[in-house]
């Protein structure tokens, strides 16, 4: 063993064998750990996505359960009315009106109106017109058709050169 011990031609004594081991031990511990392999390539983890529910739809104030476009008429007809209450004309209508006009209005699900039709206009007053078209937009929603989905429905607009209105539906004659 002593031929494998020397250090530098030197011959080893009992000193610097300890020493030999302890300064390989101190060399060994200087020596740093092994690098750590780089970490492997991983996709970037992507959050879940995101469901966000469809706004809920708008529900219907009030509701007609007329089974057909004639009975669903006469809850358009109170329903313009409650809208116009300053509007209606009391009582019985004169024999000359200043304006007679027959309008289809269309009407969806939800009560919205999606149309309005002239069948009859009074062409010789568009103010009455403009005012009756004005009239049923300002009304909506009307009462939702329920058991038809959706109605199309006609009434006859009866108006005194006042400016105030019966509805045949709901019309209380004429003198």
């Amino acid at each position: 063993m002593q031929q494998f011990l020397t250090v530098r031609g030197c011959a080893p004594t009992r000193w610097n064998v300890p020493f030999l081991a302890g300064l390989l031990a101190v060399l060994a511990g200087c020596s740093s750990p092994p690098p750590k392999p780089p970490p492997a390539a991983t996709a970037p983890v992507a959050p879940p996505p995101v469901t966000v529910a469809p706004p809920p739809l708008p529900q219907p104030t009030h509701t007609s359960q007329a089974p057909t476009p004639r009975d669903y008429r006469r809850d358009a007809a109170k329903h313009l009315y409650d809208r116009n209450t300053q509007r209606i004309f009391a009582g019985k209508l004169p024999p000359l009106l200043y304006a007679v006009g027959v309008l289809q209005v269309d009407i969806d699900r939800m009560g919205f109106v999606t149309d309005i039709r002239w069948m009859r206009a009074p062409s010789h007053a568009p103010e009455v017109m403009a005012d009756i078209e004005r009239s049923v937009r300002a009304a909506a929603p009307f009462p939702a058709p329920v058991r038809m989905g959706k109605v199309t429905y006609t009434d006859t607009w009866l108006w005194h050169k006042s400016g105030r209105f019966q509805l045949d539906t709901l019309t209380e004659g004429q003198l």
